[in-house]
């Protein structure tokens, strides 16, 4: 059986990567069985966020995708290459591009090197790109704040700030913090402040700063560049390698870009690993280094909570004194609950329910938002005794027995799941049902206008929100949060996410994880596979 043919039928290669290099064939017959293998893969490398597949660990590559499995004996590697070198649909660049021993689709190769253009240009010309990189509570969105002080300071005139996040929640907390520490610096008579202060400054969407639209288009381009001197953009970890270039190609040449992030954070969903991408090149081109700001001393989380320091030796990877102090109850604010999965849907509802029924007494959907802020269940899956999918059932079973929790009962945590402009509502959006004052009901969220209620059939795709995968929490905190890890090893387990779910927290967590998932979370990074911080870095040594 060809290469190509037993990635397929043993579960190595979606349909679409199939489907891909199938219509390769169809064009050109006598296309080599191994570069359609090698495309397919690269495809597939694709959905699994990198934007690149360094042939040399493509067998690495497959023994992560299905890890119970021997692997497919791989070409040699000076074959294959010399292949794919050979192919026309790599030499002239019409599907996918071979750079060394690293194969990508044209698609993902045109965002990374316009995008590693676009960073070298902002290098270039003066003060124009700013990266502020820390963890939790060191004062990143501060030092923004100052930032834009320093500028207004130099300007002649107001300038045009946009503040924006992937996420609503995390660009209102955005807004709410920058604005508050400008008021404070105008108080304090620091020099740009009242200037920085005498225009409106509002916090919104990444989608909507750049006018995104259905289908994938954006309003905001090199053609059309946004009207701002000034943007800040927070959560950048959260950022994939295609909305990255959008912004970048979006933002005036001479307007200033501040990204701000934790690195250690779990990487986008979707493609690349921008950030870390940044920082890594930071380390090797003295301009972009110039332009980098580290910030690691804690100023928030209460004296009586040590989960920043646990986050902080998982993030290190120390995975023998984080299982020595877990066993002794060494982290205040920290439980460990180690036990089985089926053990884990009545322990859910005994922490869950008390919080979750404090927001459906609430006198007000506003109250009841602001109670919901406090609590959350967060899973590392959607699937399984500890997925998202399943608790929120379980939940709104329990919340709304007489219809088992199927509608949009008083109290209802809803997330939406997709973009909609016309809404005004995005991906990763939380909102509540409530009934309206004539007893209907209505799905509130909470807009920069305020409360803004939806009928629940007008609302774009959604879904229960009282349990969130972690990747769902990114750009959201809370002050108690229930972290659960499936008891046995999953694909996803990372240290990137367990640092990225304990840091959602900002006082006490109570974490259900066998020691065997914990071991294998901290022991393995969430590596994405790029070549941004080589162009980057190549660029910074020429010079």
């Amino acid at each position: 059986m060809s290469l190509f043919a037993s990635l397929f039928r043993s579960g190595y290669l979606r349909a679409v990567d199939h489907a891909l290099a199938q219509s390769l064939l169809h064009l050109r017959p006598d296309t080599p069985d191994d570069v359609l293998a090698a495309i397919a893969l690269a495809s597939r490398a694709v959905a699994e966020g990198h934007s690149c597949l360094p042939l040399t660990h493509a067998g690495e590559f497959l023994a992560d995708l299905l890890p119970d499995r021997d692997t497919p004996r791989l070409p040699a590697l000076a074959d294959w290459l010399e292949l794919l070198r050979a192919s026309s649909w790599i030499v002239e660049g019409q599907v996918a591009l071979l750079e060394g021993e690293s194969l990508s689709l044209r698609r993902y190769w045109l965002h990374e090197t316009r995008l590693a253009t676009a960073l070298l240009a902002r290098l270039g010309s003066g003060e124009h790109l700013q990266l502020l990189t820390g963890g939790p509570g060191t004062g990143k969105t501060t030092r923004a704040a100052q930032r834009i002080v320093e500028l207004s300071a130099r300007s002649p005139q107001p300038l045009r700030i946009a503040l924006a996040a992937p996420t609503g929640k995390a660009a209102s907390r955005l807004g709410e913090v920058v604005n508050a520490r400008l008021v404070e610096m105008e108080t304090e008579a620091v020099p740009g402040a009242a200037l920085a202060r005498s225009q409106p400054i509002q916090a919104c969407t990444l989608h909507r700063l750049l006018g995104w639209r259905h289908g994938g288009g954006v309003g905001h381009h090199a053609g059309a560049p946004l009207p701002y001197d000034v943007v800040v953009v927070d959560e950048a970890s959260m950022i994939d390698l295609p909305m990255m270039a959008r912004l970048l190609d979006a933002v005036a040449p001479d307007a200033c870009l501040i990204l701000i992030g934790d690195r250690d954070q779990l990487p986008s969903v979707d493609t690349g690993d921008v950030l870390a991408a940044l920082c890594d090149a930071a380390e090797r081109n003295p301009r972009l280094a110039a332009r980098h700001t580290q910030l690691t001393t804690v100023h928030r989380q209460g004296e009586s909570s040590e989960v920043g320091k646990l986050a902080r030796l998982i993030r290190s990877g120390d995975v023998d004194t984080v299982m020595t102090g877990l066993r002794g109850s060494g982290f205040a604010g920290v439980r460990w609950r180690e036990a089985r999965d089926e053990l884990f849907a009545p322990f859910c509802l005994e922490h869950a329910l008390p919080a979750y029924r404090a927001v459906q007494a609430a006198a007000t959907p506003a109250l009841a938002l602001a109670l919901a802020s406090r609590f959350r269940v967060l899973t590392a899956v959607r699937e399984g005794p500890a997925g998202s999918q399943t608790l929120n059932a379980l939940i709104a079973s329990a919340l709304d027995p007489a219809h088992r929790g199927d509608g949009m009962f008083q109290g209802r945590l809803v997330l939406v799941t997709e973009n909609s402009q016309r809404h005004g509502l995005y991906n990763g959006d939380v909102g509540i049902a409530w009934p309206d004052e004539d007893g209907e009901p209505r799905v509130w969220f909470d807009g920069r206008t305020g409360l803004r209620a939806w009928l629940p059939s007008a609302l774009p795709a959604h879904e229960s929100a009282f349990a969130l995968t972690v990747h769902k929490a990114q750009g959201s905190e809370f002050d108690q949060v229930l972290l659960a890890l499936p008891e046995r090893g999953a694909r996803v387990l990372a240290r990137e996410l367990l640092y990225t779910g304990l840091t959602r927290c900002r006082n006490e967590i109570v974490l259900w994880a066998s020691e065997t998932a914990l071991r294998e979370a901290i022991a393995k990074r969430a590596q994405r596979w790029s070549g941004l911080a080589e162009r980057l870095s190549q660029a910074g040594n020429s010079r």
